[in-house]
């Protein structure tokens, strides 16, 4: 597969190596000659091309009637605009990707205008970064169709909810899919009969991820849990009302009575 890929920066450099590992033919358009004296020294022969990635002549020289796939990724989103408009338009390059510099400018980059995906890199490192401040152990390991769908791991820790149930009696939301569970090293097939156990890591995929409704089907009710035991501590208070907690212990740990955040053995002393 011929791949086209202009701009030479650190992302077209990593993509051009990474195709070229791959068994692909690549073709690196970059204008910039002191970058490109550097790829030539990290790329095959011939695969770097010197000048303006929109310039139809310096194109048709990279072999842009043959190319599958062309990847704009310089670091100017007008640039990468007309790269991909060219290319579909004009030389009907069946598979085309850009890189979105500023978020301001991701409604341009459709299919409208050539492009098939348009990857906005701030978007994704924003989201990734606000994914793992987190506190909860759900890890997104893939996200498909420009993040539409996640392929998500949660690990059964004890106290979850689906603790000895079998998968055919867990109630799943419908965006929600298992399509593995890891046991201890061996992948088990989520067949109905399946109980779920103790450290299973269950691979999920999910739709419009981040979406927690499918975590909260899986961990321990800890909410609930409290809601009962603080009943039954104000038993002499029934008909108060009650507060609904968050999951996360430090959130309701601070309204526990006192008495019972004290040990046992000085409680009894």
């Amino acid at each position: 597969m011929l791949v086209i890929i202009v701009g030479g920066g650190k992302t077209g450099a990593h993509l051009a190596a990474q195709s070229v590992q791959d068994g692909h033919a690549v073709r690196l358009i970059e204008q910039r000659s002191e970058v490109v004296a550097r790829l030539n020294r990290d790329l095959p022969a011939g695969a770097v091309i010197e000048g303006d990635g929109s310039s139809p002549s310096l194109l048709e020289a990279a072999g842009i009637r043959q190319a599958q796939v062309l990847a704009a990724v310089t670091g100017q989103d007008e640039t990468n605009l007309v790269i991909s408009t060219l290319a579909r338009f004009e030389y009907s390059v069946p598979r085309l990707v850009a890189r979105v510099n500023s978020p301001k400018n991701a409604w341009l980059f459709t299919p409208e205008m050539g492009v098939d995906v348009g990857l906005n890199q701030t978007e994704i490192l924003a989201k990734l970064i606000a994914e793992e401040m987190s506190m909860g152990d759900m890890m997104t390991l893939l996200k498909l169709r420009r993040g539409e769908y996640a392929i998500v791991e949660e690990k059964l820790a004890p106290g979850c909810r689906v603790l000895g149930l079998a998968l055919r009696d867990v109630l799943l939301p419908d965006n929600c899919v298992i399509a593995t569970v890891i046991r201890k090293g061996r992948v088990m097939l989520p067949r109905g009969q399946l109980v779920f156990q103790e450290g299973d890591e269950v691979l999920s995929v999910v739709m419009k991820a981040p979406d927690h409704s499918c975590r909260r089907r899986l961990l321990p009710q800890e909410a609930d849990r409290l809601q009962s035991l603080m009943q039954r501590v104000r038993g002499s208070s029934e008909g108060a009302e009650i507060p609904r907690f968050a999951s996360s212990t430090a959130s309701w740990l601070p309204l526990l009575p006192s008495s019972l955040l004290v040990p046992t053995s000085k409680r009894t002393a």
